[in-house]
C-alpha cells in the first residue's frame, strides 16, 4: 500500500514544558506509531507551546494555524496524538471542522467521523467543568472551615479527595446519558449489547477515557444507570 502524506502537530501548555520537552517527545512517539500502522508518510512535525483554552485560541497559535495552511495547500489530514492536544473547548473544534481540513486523532482510530469528535470534546469540556467547579467548593468549603490550605492536613485532603470523586462520578453520569439513545436505537434493531458493541468500535465512538474498545459488559452499566 503506498503510504498517504499527513502532517503532525504537537502542543504543550506552558513555555516550562515546551523548553524541557515534557510531553512533546509522547506525542512524536504516539503519531509515529499510529502513522507508520495506517501507512501516513509525515511530511512535517509542527510543535507548538501555547493553552488550548478558548474558542478564540486559533488566533493565539500561529503554529496550529500555518499547519492548517499546509495542510490545504497539500490536501492532506492533521495528525494529533489526542483529541486535548487540539482543544477541549467545543467552539474551538467545531471552528477546525469548518476549516475544511480533516484531523485524525491517533487515540480515536483513523475513521472517527467529525460528529464523534463533537461529541467527544463536548464530554471532556463538560467533565473539566464539573471537576473545576467541584474543586473551588471544596477549597470554599475547607477555607471557611479555618483549614489553612498551604498546609492541608490528612482530612482536608480525604474531604478533597471525596469531592474529586463526586465530580469524575458525576462526568461518567453526564456521558452515560449522552451515549445511552445510541446503545437504544442499536438495541431497536433488533442488536444484542455484544453486536452494539462491536458496531460501536467499527464506528469508532469513544469509551469514555476515549482509550480502548466497547464492550457488552460495559454497555449493560451504562443502560443500567439511572437517567
Amino acid at each position: 500500500m503506498t503510504n498517504r502524506a499527513a502532517l503532525a502537530y504537537m502542543r504543550v501548555s506552558t513555555s516550562e514544558q515546551g523548553n524541557k520537552g515534557n510531553g512533546l517527545a509522547a506525542q512524536r512517539e504516539t503519531i509515529g506509531r499510529f502513522a507508520t500502522a495506517e501507512c501516513f508518510s509525515i511530511l512535517d512535525w509542527v510543535e507548538e507551546v501555547e493553552t488550548g483554552k478558548g474558542a478564540d485560541a486559533l488566533t493565539r497559535r500561529p503554529k496550529l494555524a500555518e499547519v492548517l495552511r499546509q495542510a490545504r495547500r497539500v490536501k492532506a489530514p492533521v495528525l494529533v496524538s489526542k483529541l486535548d492536544r487540539l482543544s477541549r473547548d467545543v467552539a474551538f473544534i467545531a471552528g477546525l471542522m469548518a476549516e475544511r481540513v480533516p484531523f485524525i486523532v491517533a487515540d480515536l482510530g483513523p475513521d472517527v467521523d467529525p460528529f464523534v469528535l463533537h461529541l467527544y470534546a463536548a464530554l471532556s469540556e463538560k467533565e473539566r467543568s464539573m471537576i473545576s467547579v467541584r474543586t473551588r467548593e471544596a477549597l470554599a468549603a475547607l477555607k471557611r472551615r479555618g483549614v489553612k490550605l498551604g498546609n492541608p492536613s490528612h482530612r482536608s485532603l480525604c474531604d478533597a479527595s471525596r469531592q474529586g470523586a463526586k465530580a469524575r462520578q458525576q462526568a461518567a453520569d453526564s456521558f452515560a446519558r449522552s451515549i445511552k439513545p445510541m446503545i437504544q436505537g442499536y438495541r431497536a434493531q433488533g442488536l444484542s449489547l455484544r453486536a452494539v458493541a462491536e458496531a460501536m468500535n467499527r464506528s469508532g465512538v469513544p469509551t469514555y477515557r476515549g482509550t480502548g474498545t466497547w464492550t457488552a459488559t460495559q454497555l449493560s452499566r451504562i443502560m443500567s444507570r439511572s437517567s
